[in-house]
């Protein structure tokens, strides 16, 4: 693990040095990519607030409310403040995640000028609103959240939350950091479904009730919001297969080809489908988990989208965090209403 952070360290460094050099010792061939745009703008609290990608902080405030709730319908027992401060620290480090991804995409030159993420926000880096080093402090800024609001919370309920939490971070460094650098070797899309399903979804459970009794019901309710995620990294993926290749970057749709990657999209998307009958079926969830179903006409049409459009349209994955997003109000929908009216 130290080795690791300091090849981290090093490789930032490297980066922000070359980012001083001359135009001379600039175009000089290097291992690392120049990441300082040549013109430096001013910035704005809006360029803080988009650096973090707030549009895909839904998928983490459905996983936290999930687990959250659960602790309510299966032992009765729900804090609005540990809820709130759990949410808070997941979001800190799904931001920092998402400034830490830019920092080491763009130092790999993977986030170059004209590369598919460019075209459809704006790049914290490559728009000159931050500086490595300023983009580094940030993000440290936003892990250093979660840490406090951890240390907080092991004091309540042990060192269950310490493992948790060195998980998550583990897991958002090293998603783009050397020497793992998972992201380029098709462990993305694995990893954001334990994430965002079992550990988020387990860990606000825990957090909630102090107990692991019938952890496993939330483990397998966990597991269609961990199947969306992943869907939504899958549907991003299939957008930048063609550049992917090229830079070899071996994600899972570069690994699988399109046809394939396609049919593991649908098959995700079938799955969460599938798994949620079953847990009415088995009781894990009320009847009032039917009305997950009001979200499945968007989903037959995002699959049918994908398949016969001929290539895989650009807002892909906006399109697939919109299906994940709409499950889950509906998912938590049904779990309030089914506490309110266990009847039914």
């Amino acid at each position: 693990m130290r080795k690791a952070s300091l090849l981290i360290t090093k490789e930032i460094a490297e980066a922000i040095k070359a980012s001083s050099l001359s135009k001379y010792e600039r175009e000089k061939p290097r291992r690392l990519f120049l990441t300082e745009p040549s013109i430096r703008r001013k910035r704005g609290l809006q360029d803080f607030f988009l650096a973090l990608r707030p549009w895909s902080f839904s998928m983490t405030v459905i996983s936290v409310m999930v687990g959250s709730l659960m602790g309510l319908l299966l032992q009765g027992k729900f804090s609005s403040g540990l809820a709130l401060l759990v949410l808070v620290g997941m979001l800190a480090i799904h931001g920092a995640t998402n400034i830490f991804n830019d920092l080491f995409d763009t130092i790999y030159e993977v986030d170059r000028p004209g590369a598919p993420t460019t075209l459809y926000r704006v790049h914290p880096i490559l728009s000159g609103a931050f500086s490595l080093r300023e983009i580094l402090v940030f993000s440290l800024a936003l892990y250093s959240i979660t840490i406090l609001i951890s240390i907080y919370l092991i004091g309540i309920r042990g060192w269950a939350i310490a493992v948790i939490t060195l998980m998550g971070i583990f897991s958002s460094v090293f998603y783009t950091a050397a020497p793992i650098k998972y992201k380029y070797l098709g462990w993305g899309e694995i990893s954001v479904f334990l994430i965002w399903g079992p550990l988020m979804t387990l860990g606000s459970y825990f957090v909630q009730t102090g107990i692991w009794e019938e952890a496993a019901i939330v483990l397998f309710v966990s597991l269609p919001l961990g199947m969306l995620v992943a869907s939504v990294l899958l549907a991003n993926n299939l957008k930048d297969l063609r550049y992917d290749s090229e830079l070899k970057i071996r994600t899972v749709a570069v690994r699988l080809g399109l046809n394939r990657s396609l049919k593991l999209f649908s098959r995700l998307i079938y799955g969460v489908y599938i798994l949620s009958s079953l847990g009415i079926f088995l009781g894990y969830l009320s009847w009032w988990a039917l009305t997950v179903f009001l979200s499945l006409p968007l989903a037959l049409k995002l699959i049918s989208d994908f398949n016969n459009q001929g290539e895989i349209p650009m807002n892909a994955d906006p399109q697939a965090a919109k299906l994940s997003t709409v499950f889950g109000l509906l998912f938590i929908f049904s779990l309030i209403t089914g506490y309110f009216f266990p009847f039914i």
